[in-house]
């Protein structure tokens, strides 16, 4: 299969030199880094789009064609680079490489790590050693986050870089009376009317959101992204519903449109799962396992790819925290029982990010063999549901 990707990649390359060599394509020949620029963040996005509908069950192939055509911008810039004597696409490939061996000592190395915590604290470290010997400046915690990258995105990481650091909030509820008292100055600009106060402080508040949403281990984008969604779909309906009904859109009354979207509203929340599970309103919840041992190997491993926690009990008890629910699972002496777990993931991103590292994981991990994952409801608001038999 390398053996596979390796060949193509090398037709794609030399595909785009003859798109840019003299009798080409007229369009890429006039191409720069600058006019490429729109480009590549459009295909990202497409990308983003096509990982979204794979989670709502549609096509994997219409993701593989958009990662090829986000490729394709790769190999464009290549290109562009080796004309100019810079670099050539090998360089890429190499460079990435050597920078994910080295940023992986505790795999390619001797290194000994416990958790995903303190792979982000050693990957920490190896990049700041990286960028000092690349500037000879020792730099800034904040550095590597991109200046143009969606501001709510930016700021999650900006705040995620300070708390590696210990400036952080200590609990939720410090970052919840922040986000109260950016609200207030809020409503005293919006009462001055001075536009600049106003956009000063809503920033603030966007800022505080963003902080918030990374405390709870809920990414802003993928949030924001499907709030848009659910937008976008509820909307529709309502166009639907008036021309079902014979009225023009132009001349819908407001009450009209809101009972339109009410209905969209109510038919979304059919889709839920109807099953009697925990919910994140329960604090926590004893599960029985017959083999402790085995459970705990299984969720050391699911915690790191769904970023929840597991925390330090003695044993035999094991408490793994989602974040919104606490799962203890206790010895049981009457078999190994049944247990099923409801968590809600942030995202229809959050989903298909569980579902294709889950799957990768039930292959690996011995106890997965006992345990199996299944996903349901509308795009935005799927299920995880662990099952142990």
């Amino acid at each position: 299969m390398a053996k596979d990707a390796g060949k193509e990649l090398l037709r794609l390359c030399d595909i785009m030199r003859r798109l840019r060599a003299e009798g080409g394509c007229p369009w890429d020949r006039a191409q720069d880094l600058r006019s490429l620029r729109p480009y590549l963040i459009e295909e990202a996005y497409e990308v983003l789009d096509e990982m979204d509908r794979v989670a709502e069950g549609g096509s994997w192939m219409a993701l593989c064609e958009e990662l090829g055509d986000l490729l394709f911008q790769i190999v464009f810039h290549a290109q562009l680079a080796t004309e100019l004597g810079e670099f050539e696409m090998a360089d890429v490939c190499r460079a990435i490489g050597d920078k994910i061996e080295s940023r992986h000592p505790h795999v390619f190395g001797e290194t000994k790590v416990t958790g995903a915590e303190e792979v982000l604290q050693n990957w920490a470290k190896l990049k700041a050693a990286e960028r000092k010997k690349k500037t000879g400046r020792e730099g800034s915690v904040l550095d590597g986050v991109p200046t143009f990258a969606p501001a709510l995105q930016r700021a999650e990481r900006l705040t995620e870089k300070a708390s590696r650091v210990g400036f952080d909030w200590p609990d939720l509820a410090g970052v919840r009376a922040k986000l109260d008292e950016e609200l207030r100055e809020l409503e005293e600009a919006i009462a001055s009317k001075d536009r600049d106060r106003i956009e000063h402080e809503l920033g603030d508040v966007l800022f505080s959101i963003a902080n918030l949403a990374r405390f709870i281990q809920t990414p802003p984008e993928d949030a924001l992204r499907g709030a848009n969604a659910r937008f976008t779909r509820r909307f529709h309906e309502i166009e639907a519903g008036l021309r079902a009904q014979g009225i023009p859109f132009g001349e819908a009354s407001l009450e009209q449109m809101e009972a339109l979207w009410q209905k969209a509203k109510a038919a979304e929340v059919g889709l839920a799962p109807a099953l009697d599970l925990p919910r994140a309103t329960v604090p926590a919840l004893v599960l029985p396992c017959a083999d402790p041992s085995r459970t705990a190997a299984f969720w050391m491993r699911a915690a790191d790819v769904l970023r929840w926690r597991v925390c330090p009990r003695t044993s035999p008890v094991l408490e793994v925290d989602t974040g919104a629910l606490l799962l203890r699972f206790e010895p049981s002496t009457e078999g190994p029982g049944h247990a099923a777990v409801c968590a809600e993931l942030p995202s229809s991103a959050a989903v298909q990010a569980a579902r294709s590292k889950l799957g990768a994981l039930g292959a690996r991990v011995e106890a997965a063999a006992a345990a199996s994952f299944r996903f349901f409801g509308p795009d935005d608001n799927a299920f995880l549901v662990y099952a142990r038999d």
